[in-house]
């Protein structure tokens, strides 16, 4: 690890590390982000600057739209052109630190546009502990507050015109799999039947670089929310906060997530999932 970086532990077991200040290309989003994520058998379960998207960074929260700003990285969709390179690059920097802790940390971060400009202020939370024998579980908790003078909003390639479900932005989970993943839920199987829904947990199954299978299970959508999914393309997973229409954060609120990830080893039935996915969160 180098400057700020972090290491979440459980059980004294290093699970993931937090890269706090990436020094990468503007045109990537350099923002905050988790990787390696791995299981408690040392599994890799995240990916970070895949040939595919680049700026794909681990698990993180990323936005492509934020008052016109990209804090997602890669070409912005332009409404009846496409998706095109825009020097409309921002950066989600961290501020300073409430907790250190190798089992909790806890930061502020500001959201800027390319001029440096704060568009949002944040409160983060990361937290890991053990759910089970083969399973350990990160809960992620953050606030969005918008300036006390102006409204913010947050979109994404399909509020700007794309087809194709491709809502993205908000918490996204892009994962390792050596092999073609698979998503389901409690009533639905599959990337098409999955994205775009608002089911209570998602289970997104994969196998690690290392051949092992693991399971993810996410869990803890916002009013609002949606699930973004992709397994043909690439494999990931996202707590959409604008998947099929803008969202507004009014001047001087927040918009608040909580949400759990449980990182298990293996490859877990429905029933495993749903047990996993309904422990309580913690507050």
């Amino acid at each position: 690890m180098t400057g700020d970086d972090r290491q979440l532990s459980v059980d004294g077991v290093p699970v993931a590390r937090y890269v706090v200040d990436p020094a990468i290309d503007p045109r990537h989003g350099p923002r905050p982000y988790l990787h390696p994520v791995r299981t408690l058998g040392g599994t890799v379960v995240t990916d970070a600057f895949p040939a595919d998207h680049v700026w794909h960074l681990g698990a993180s929260l990323a936005v492509q739209d934020v008052d016109g700003t990209n804090l997602w990285g890669g070409r912005t969709y332009v409404r009846d052109v496409g998706y095109t390179w825009r020097d409309d690059h921002g950066r989600i920097a961290h501020t300073r630190w409430e907790t250190r802790d190798p089992q909790r940390l806890a930061h502020h971060l500001r959201w800027r546009d390319p001029s440096g400009s704060v568009l949002l202020t944040e409160r983060r939370e990361l937290a890991a502990h053990r759910v089970g024998e083969r399973a350990w579980a990160l809960d992620v908790g953050y606030a969005l507050t918008a300036p006390a003078d102006r409204d913010v909003t947050l979109g994404s390639p399909a509020t700007n015109g794309r087809p194709g479900g491709a809502g993205y932005g908000g918490f996204f989970w892009r994962a390792a799999s050596a092999t073609p993943a698979r998503v389901r839920t409690a009533t639905a199987e599959g990337e098409e039947a999955v994205n775009g829904s608002a089911e209570p947990w998602l289970a997104f199954a994969g196998t690690g670089p290392d051949g092992s299978a693991y399971t993810l299970v996410l869990a803890g959508l916002a009013d609002g929310d949606r699930w973004f999914v992709r397994t043909a393309m690439y494999p990931g997973v996202c707590v959409a906060f604008a998947f099929d229409r803008p969202r507004v954060i009014a001047a001087g609120t927040s918009h608040t997530g909580r949400h759990r990830v449980v990182v298990a080893d293996g490859d877990l039935d429905r029933a495993t999932a749903a047990a996993l996915a309904t422990g309580p969160v913690p507050r």
